[in-house]
């Protein structure tokens, strides 16, 4: 049986014909998540922000058998003190039945590569705090968390209300 470091994980682009496909890896994620109430992404609104405003992109993550068994979804940010571009992982998520395999950790080896190509400085991405898998397998990737750091979210009708003050 192959070792979690001896996985070779093939990848593949996620085109716009994949977006309902998408859409049901987000939902699972959002089960695990115990999110499941949170989600009102549709089709129409993952073909639009990604594949024709192109404001993020995704691939899966092939098993043995080439059907998708995870998909990761990122997009870039920007470092005003690097002054370079980093990215975003917005999204991991591996169906159960292939976690421990290895499959997290070629994405995220995927996802290295793809910064190393474009220039990138960084790959950045936020965690439940109650994720152990996820915690543990990026600190055994050398990630580091930024406990100084306090995420914030500005949404709905707060959103809202301070658009309609500008």
């Amino acid at each position: 049986m192959k070792g979690v470091n001896d996985l070779t994980a093939r990848f593949r682009k996620a085109e716009r014909e994949d977006t309902g496909k998408i859409l049901r890896f987000i939902r699972e994620l959002a089960e695990y998540q115990r999110m499941a109430g949170q989600v009102t992404a549709t089709v129409e609104t993952l073909e639009e922000w990604l594949f024709t405003r192109n404001m993020a992109e995704a691939f899966f993550i092939l098993g043995d058998d080439a059907n998708e068994v995870g998909y990761m979804l990122f997009y870039h940010t920007f470092s005003t003190f690097l002054g370079k571009a980093g990215i975003h992982v917005e999204d991991l998520y591996v169906r159960p039945e292939f976690r421990g395999k290895g499959y997290g950790s070629a994405a995220f080896r995927e996802i290295a590569r793809i910064a190393a190509e474009r220039g990138c400085e960084r790959v950045e991405w936020a965690c439940l705090d109650w994720n152990k898998p996820i915690i543990d397998l990026s600190v055994s990737l050398g990630a580091v968390p930024l406990d100084e750091w306090t995420d914030y979210r500005l949404s709905g009708g707060a959103l809202k209300n301070l658009a309609e003050q500008a």
